[in-house]
């Protein structure tokens, strides 16, 4: 589909509205047709796309109201859902285009793709993994939907499922490591925009994969690109994996 691309933005007075609204009043090939948070109404007929930094009960909303009235679509970054808010995007993705990530930078897409590559090639037998991240003080989920997507990697790459290997938080003795876990480390200080690492740990060697985010408007910018490419798309669920063209849609 050719023309101007009509994006709404909601959760737009929040740090990553701010930074979307930015991204696309640098633009000329963009229009901003709506600017919401919750608790507003906003025209949705005015949006080919509305790109949703907020919360995850407002991404629900938002969506829910999406699939009733078969658009617009939608990119999602907001994080820290439960499973059956997963369950209910995955239903409004029925009836309308949704893109939803954890972490839009293409960056850490690329970090996804080598952290699932070097899980297939080094045994979960002889080397431990541990996936650590950063974030900022006002952020309030943990472990961030960037480290999950991660740790997903890795499983993907063993072939295991997540939830099953998946260490819980390390705190006082008596707690061994088992083979194969996963484990997850978060820090929340200051102003931190985003750090992640995956730790590869054998006997003899440790390898290191690690992203790290310098500025917020990387993020936002990957949000546009994703609003351009599923303005056009049927209805389902995506990622950015699907937007960079890494996976076939």
């Amino acid at each position: 589909m050719n023309g101007v691309l009509h994006v709404g933005i909601s959760g737009a007075r929040g740090r990553m509205g701010r930074a979307v609204s930015a991204a696309l009043d640098a633009r000329d090939d963009v229009v901003v047709a709506a600017r919401f948070d919750r608790g507003e109404t906003p025209d949705l007929s005015r949006c080919d796309v509305v790109i949703d930094f907020s919360t995850p009960e407002a991404s629900l909303e938002l969506a829910e109201a999406c699939a009733e009235r078969g658009g617009p679509a939608l990119v999602i970054g907001s994080t820290g859902f439960t499973p059956e808010q997963l369950a209910g995007i995955e239903a409004a993705a029925e009836k309308v285009a949704v893109v939803r990530s954890g972490n839009f930078s293409l960056g850490v897409n690329i970090l996804i793709g080598l952290v699932e590559h070097a899980a297939q090639r080094l045994d979960g037998r002889d080397w431990d993994v541990e996936v650590l991240e950063a974030h900022h003080r006002r952020k309030v989920d943990a472990p961030s939907g960037t480290a999950l997507m991660l740790g997903q990697a890795v499983a993907n790459g063993r072939d295991v499922d997540l939830d099953a290997v998946r260490a819980a938080p390390r705190d006082g003795v008596g707690q061994p490591r088992k083979e194969g876990e996963i484990g997850f480390a978060a820090l929340r200080a200051g102003g931190i925009i985003g750090e992640h690492s995956v730790i590869f740990a054998s006997e003899d060697e440790t390898v290191t994969l690690s992203h790290s985010a310098v500025d917020r408007s990387l993020f936002a910018k990957g949000a546009v690109v994703a609003a351009a490419w599923v303005r056009s798309r049927k209805p389902g669920l995506y990622d950015m994996q699907d937007v960079l063209g890494f996976r076939q849609a």
